[in-house]
């Protein structure tokens, strides 16, 4: 069972700790109007150093702008060290659509372009973190970063460190009520908002954040489980699971590197 306040208190310590030993001035945070942000970027609040919260919406749906902009107001409204920057990136979103090679009616292309939505908030992010030497705070949980790769590569994957990334999406949720994150956030269904619609984590990855989790918690634990001991949706899951751990695997691993051989002839 996770131990709240004292998990709280060991990641403020870590984000504290890491910060002013890299000799960096703070912290910033992509905010989104979903859990995981709103998590990470009250966890940088409490270390006391100062913390800007950015929303970049892009095409966004108006209830994730509204849970944003709620959670923000909190945020500085409880901690005197937060700031926020609103920048609409929307313009740019479509400027660089416009200019890219149109293939309607492409699955991949939909991806591609949902995928440089967060690319773009990446270099945002960035943008603000050299000019207040900052670090950019990674908001992706364990079963997003380890267990399923669901998240963009050099997108909301393109970050300084991660915070988050050891807890489950239920421990996130526990320090969510922990923390005292606006209501409005805690039960709002998870959502990547890549799309401009309304579909749900687990409309795209087909199984629901505690699926995942049992399925992770059984492959990590190692344990050989006959077919007929699972029920029919735990096959599925497992299956899902399976799929997408071993798809998106390069995005946890290391870049590969192409070792030229020293007797190689020259």
């Amino acid at each position: 069972m996770l131990n709240r306040e004292a998990t709280i208190e060991h990641i403020t310590s870590w984000l504290r700790n890491y910060c002013t030993a890299n000799h960096q001035q703070g912290f910033v945070v992509g905010i989104s109007g979903g859990i995981d942000s709103a998590v990470t970027s009250t966890l940088c609040a409490r270390t006391g150093l100062p913390v800007l919260c950015v929303e970049m919406p892009i095409h966004q749906a108006p209830a994730q702008v509204d849970r944003a902009q709620e959670h923000i107001t909190w945020l500085r409204w409880s901690h005197a060290n937060v700031e926020e920057s609103r920048v609409d990136l929307t313009p740019v979103f479509d400027a660089m659509v416009k200019a890219l090679p149109e293939q309607e009616g492409n699955a991949a292309w939909h991806l591609a372009l949902a995928n440089s939505r967060a690319r773009l908030r990446m270099t945002t992010l960035y943008y603000f973190a050299g000019i207040r030497r900052a670090l950019v705070a990674g908001t992706g949980n364990k079963v997003e970063d380890f267990g399923v790769g669901f998240y963009t590569k050099y997108g909301d994957g393109g970050v300084d460190l991660s915070p988050i990334a050891d807890l489950t999406k239920t421990e996130v949720y526990a320090l969510a009520g922990a923390l005292g994150v606006v209501k409005s956030i805690q039960s709002a269904k998870p959502t990547d908002g890549l799309f401009g619609d309304d579909r749900s984590d687990e409309d795209q990855l087909g199984a629901s954040y505690p699926e995942l989790e049992w399925a992770m918690a059984l492959r990590e634990a190692g344990q050989a489980v006959e077919k007929d001991e699972l029920s029919a949706r735990q096959r599925e899951v497992l299956a899902i699971y399976d799929r997408l751990h071993t798809a998106n695997a390069h995005k946890w691993k290391a870049i590969p590197v192409c070792l030229v051989p020293k007797d190689l002839p020259r």
